[in-house]
């Protein structure tokens, strides 16, 4: 673990490892390791930010297993097939959530010419850390961290950053990948999940979110591919099924935040089909890794 993180305190320098359990700077600032496989190196988060409780996980947990996100899946993973990142790959997942990414990024980078990839996967929730480290310890090192304040990972660190319906923080993915290195984000856009916002079940999603997030992360990204994906999920009409996939689908995002309150919910007519309607950009990182501003999902 200490290979990725420079000090949380001091971000002055690299934290070597003091084991069993322990990380030191040599400025004298020390750091205990959790014994299921992450650091955290996060004080008060970002004013009006929640990491996902262990509900939300287990929501998300349904949704992928359904296969939902099959056809998304797959267009990361010809990306990343297609990255050609080095023989040892470093990615950061960052906002790993449930870890279906990161063992997606895994799988990807994996090749027959000894490719040997590993993935730091970095949340805001520790519940999320620590679901995701277990589906693949051997090659997963966990973050509980805050997106929006310096990140404890070292400069030009970092092959690929993943971002999956995640914040951004574009100066500090800027410094953490290495020249060239690739931004991988997915942003949902307005259609997507439209049957369950016409009864207001989920948020709505502004227009442009690609466009603007292409502006926003100018000059140190520029823009290398852009994919849509779109698919319409069939419902087979078996009402406990279908209620309990639309249930998890509102509860797994942020709009469970919202809703959870709301008397009634759950309670509206199940749709045939729901649509998923996302943007997949790739990013290369270009320029001094001090010009980039901040992204906010």
């Amino acid at each position: 673990m200490s290979e990725w993180l420079r000090c949380p305190s001091c971000f002055a320098s690299p934290l070597e490892a003091l084991p069993p359990l322990q990380l030191r700077c040599p400025n004298g600032h020390s750091f205990d390791a959790n014994k299921r496989g992450y650091l955290t190196a996060i004080g008060a988060p970002s004013a009006g930010l929640r990491g996902d409780d262990a509900a939300m996980l287990d929501a998300r947990d349904l949704v992928h297993d359904t296969g939902f996100f099959d056809p998304l899946k797959h267009e990361l993973t010809s990306v990343l097939r297609g990255s050609a990142p080095g023989p040892a790959p470093r990615v950061l997942d960052a906002g790993c959530g449930t870890g279906h990414y990161t063992t997606l990024a895994l799988e990807a980078l994996s090749g027959s010419n000894g490719t040997t990839p590993r993935v730091l996967a970095m949340d805001l929730s520790p519940a999320a850390v620590v679901r995701t480290v277990r589906r693949r310890p051997d090659s997963v090192d966990g973050l509980v961290a805050d997106t929006w304040q310096p990140l404890p990972v070292r400069d030009a660190s970092i092959d690929v950053v993943l971002d999956v319906f995640a914040p951004r923080n574009a100066r500090e993915f800027r410094r953490i990948l290495r020249p060239g290195g690739l931004l991988l984000v997915v942003v949902p856009r307005p259609e997507h999940l439209r049957e369950l916002r016409a009864d207001g079940r989920v948020l709505t999603i502004p227009e442009g979110k690609a466009a603007a997030l292409v502006d926003e992360l100018a000059p140190s990204f520029a823009l290398h591919t852009a994919r849509s994906v779109d698919a319409r999920f069939v419902l087979d009409q078996d009402a406990a099924a279908d209620g309990a996939l639309a249930a998890a689908i509102v509860a797994m995002g942020p709009s469970a935040h919202h809703r959870a309150a709301e008397p009634g919910a759950g309670a509206q007519e199940l749709p045939d089909a729901i649509t998923l309607a996302v943007d997949l950009l790739v990013f290369e990182a270009v320029g001094d890794d001090a010009g980039a501003g901040a992204a906010r999902e």
